[in-house]
């Protein structure tokens, strides 16, 4: 099982040097890979969704922040848990993805989502209909920029005329795309497996989490991706008991999970200290004495 932590690129408290010494850290206490996610905006009166919380108010670049912290690491791997497709051009994230890549030298995961946040919509000027077949047509689009020029593609949403488009990432084909989805969620599991691609959900519960990766896994038949869990919860001192988020509470209850987990199919883990409330340093060190898990 690899295990990962998102970088603290999030919130009031984020800095240059604050994501230095996390990265620093986690790659010489040999964790797997690290993660950045991608926010818009905080809406401040959301006319749907509950209000984000507080960090979600000051969030660095997620692309900018991998190639910062790419050119201060050496072998952890980088990712994205989720960038939003749908407002970006596939041409151009496919060019950005291919820098950070060749930055990293080849170490970038792509986690990408459909977005859900009603005024991040308006915001980038993209209809909510557009998820579904806009974001297969996207991924094509996308994917097509990585291929041997002249890059030429014609979709429903997308359009690229016959061009010359690099630089080309290192990862032949591209870098791995995971697909984000919203916790039980099953047509997107789906349609990852349906595409071939890797699958990122956010587990909740055990009994909606193992319908959804039975969904992407059937889906997917011998094609299947990666499967790379995301946890908004703690490690924690003390044992949280019953009703707990899996894979989070105590050194024990996550051990435990980690080995369900890969029994059911999962390949990473990684947890997001923001989204957990804890300090930076305490989520690496609570990682630290599950890492005998990795493998």
């Amino acid at each position: 099982m690899k295990l990962g932590a998102a970088l603290p690129h999030s919130g009031a408290d984020a800095s240059p040097d604050g994501m230095v010494a996390f990265a620093h850290r986690a790659e010489e206490l040999g964790l797997d890979s690290l993660w950045v996610l991608e926010r818009i905006l905080r809406p401040v009166a959301p006319a749907r969704e509950p209000l984000l919380p507080a960090h979600s108010a000051s969030v660095y670049s997620p692309l900018e922040t991998l190639a910062f912290v790419a050119g201060k690491t050496d072998a952890i791997r980088l990712g994205t848990s989720v960038l939003d497709a749908l407002f970006h051009v596939p041409a151009a994230l496919g060019r950005q993805l291919a820098t950070v890549d060749r930055l990293s030298n080849g170490r970038l995961l792509v986690g990408l989502g459909q977005g859900w946040s009603t005024e991040e919509f308006q915001t980038a000027g993209v209809p909510m209909s557009r998820r579904g077949n806009g974001f297969e047509d996207f991924i094509a689009a996308l994917q097509a920029t990585w291929r041997q020029d002249p890059v030429q593609y014609q979709g429903r949403f997308y359009q690229i005329p016959p061009s010359e488009v690099g630089p080309k990432p290192v990862q032949a084909g591209g870098p791995q795309i995971l697909i984000g989805t919203l916790p039980g969620a099953v047509a997107p599991a789906q349609r990852a497996g349906r595409l071939g691609l890797g699958f990122n959900p956010v587990i909740l519960d055990w009994d909606s989490f193992t319908t959804q990766l039975r969904a992407y896994q059937e889906a997917a038949g011998a094609a299947q991706g990666p499967v790379v869990v995301r946890v908004n919860g703690p490690v924690t001192a003390e044992p949280l008991g019953d009703g707990r988020i899996p894979l989070t509470g105590s050194v024990e209850e996550v051990r435990n999970d980690v080995a369900r987990a890969a029994e059911l199919g999962v390949d990473e883990v990684f947890w997001d200290h923001i989204a957990a409330n804890v300090p930076h340093r305490g989520l690496l060190d609570a990682l630290n004495s599950i890492a005998d898990l990795r493998g």
